[in-house]
């Protein structure tokens, strides 16, 4: 007679693992609701265009990416101020990985409404994303593991040339 586990293989059921010590990882904590001020269309100060909802971040094909960028949603830490995200697939690179966007809001520097930074974009597991801490929102000239935050604004919201 075979082993309920050989069994169960062969006919591609599911295994119940929790007598062997394997526990599957604990789920990330479901933050608040998205901030309202970080969901729309916006351009950062290096040109690129982003779209954002409640449940994607897309980075649009532009100053030299060719191909569209997309992170998947999963938590938003609004007294933290990140959001963590699964890459798509389909991404350029990293894709299935996960990451860690931290933001601060910007005051006195219109257009300018807030600014982000990609603390993790390769992270193994959620988990591991959420663990990332290199964001320095004190100083945001570099407080972007050396780089500054990218400064985002509303797109409509382009300085009139006169």
């Amino acid at each position: 007679m075979k082993s309920p586990i050989l069994r169960a293989l062969m006919l591609g059921l599911p295994l119940a693992l929790g007598g062997c010590g394997h526990r599957p990882a604990a789920p990330l904590p479901r933050g608040p609701a998205a901030p309202p001020s970080l969901l729309g269309d916006f351009i950062d100060d290096y040109g690129d265009r982003f779209t954002i909802s409640a449940t994607e971040w897309i980075q649009h094909p532009d100053s030299g990416y060719k191909n569209t960028a997309r992170y998947h949603i999963v938590r938003w830490d609004s007294a933290g101020q990140f959001l963590i995200a699964q890459n798509d697939s389909a991404n350029p690179g990293a894709g299935g990985r996960w990451s860690r966007i931290d933001w601060l809001p910007l005051t006195g520097m219109p257009p300018w409404n807030w600014a982000f930074c990609l603390s993790a974009y390769d992270a193994p597991t959620a988990q591991a994303a959420a663990a990332t801490t290199i964001a320095r929102r004190d100083t945001p000239k570099t407080g972007c593991n050396g780089y500054p935050f990218s400064r985002m604004r509303r797109t409509g919201a382009e300085p009139r040339v006169r």
